[in-house]
């Protein structure tokens, strides 16, 4: 597979990921105590994604990185993605003119 392909399919799986995290961490944590939780583990939910995704997929990072550089690029990406799957969200719910 070709870097490119890679990382559209890549950036697919993360913003898919992205979208779907919040949701889903409100589901198992929207109760009284632990409601404040659900982000924390959003977050910490997509940089585990992240990492997995560009230890999986090399071209994430740069082109002869090494392991670890890789998990700590994936990290970050998979916070972004985390980020917009958010503020996906947002506009979902809100729209662009407001709540």
């Amino acid at each position: 597979m070709s870097p490119t392909l890679q990382r559209v399919v890549g950036a697919l799986v993360l913003l898919a990921a992205g979208t779907l995290s919040l949701p889903l961490a409100a589901s198992f944590l929207d109760d009284r105590g632990t409601e404040n939780w659900i982000v924390p583990v959003q977050l910490l939910v997509m940089a585990t994604i992240g990492a997995g995704a560009a230890v999986a997929i090399p071209a994430l990072a740069r082109a002869g990185a090494p392991t670890g550089r890789r998990v700590l690029t994936g990290v970050w990406w998979g916070l972004l993605a985390a980020f917009v799957g958010v503020l996906v969200f947002w506009l979902l719910i809100s729209g662009f003119r407001g709540a």
